[in-house]
């Protein structure tokens, strides 16, 4: 399970990057088009619904490496059993606002989908394959909140190894 969410967040990461990418040569493209009188159509709403690729798609790699935020200054002075459990309230806490995430999300993104929501504009960009984005990339970081759980649990006083490459 450890290596298929590993497998999932790496090409999660690389599409979010490669739809960065994109937004950036779309937004560049819209700001010198429009100077010129010739915007690019479609550039805002391509970017909004790729942010979400950013950023959902790159929250279980983050948390795969344990590099969200968190209060150093407390967490860095205390003893291993004591970030232990830290950790594990963190986790349980991360595991109750992701899956409150999911739920919802997939509520409205079903709906999205069920209406063929879109953009209004010249062009008509669907809303519902963002929205399904979300839903994926909360699921994925509740499932790696799970293992961290589990580990932390098991291996409770021990520090977690985490990977960097």
């Amino acid at each position: 399970m450890n290596q298929l969410i590993r497998r999932l967040a790496v090409f999660s990461v690389a599409i979010g990057s490669i739809a960065l990418l994109l937004s950036m040569f779309l937004s560049v493209g819209d700001v010198v088009g429009t100077q010129m009188g010739q915007p690019v159509p479609g550039a805002l709403e391509f970017t909004e619904s790729t942010m979400v690729l950013v950023v959902f798609g790159g929250i279980a790699w983050a948390q795969i490496r344990r590099s969200h935020i968190r209060v150093e200054l407390v967490y860095l002075q205390v003893g291993p059993r004591m970030r232990s459990a830290m950790d594990i309230i963190a986790s349980i806490a991360g595991i109750l606002f992701f899956g409150l995430i999911i739920w919802q999300g997939a509520v409205e993104a079903l709906y999205s989908w069920q209406i063929q929501e879109a953009t209004s504009g010249l062009l008509r960009f669907p809303l519902w394959p963002a929205r399904w984005i979300l839903v994926f990339g909360s699921t994925m970081m509740v499932l790696q909140l799970l293992l961290d759980l589990w580990y932390d649990l098991t291996h409770f006083g021990n520090p977690h190894p985490v990977e960097f490459g």
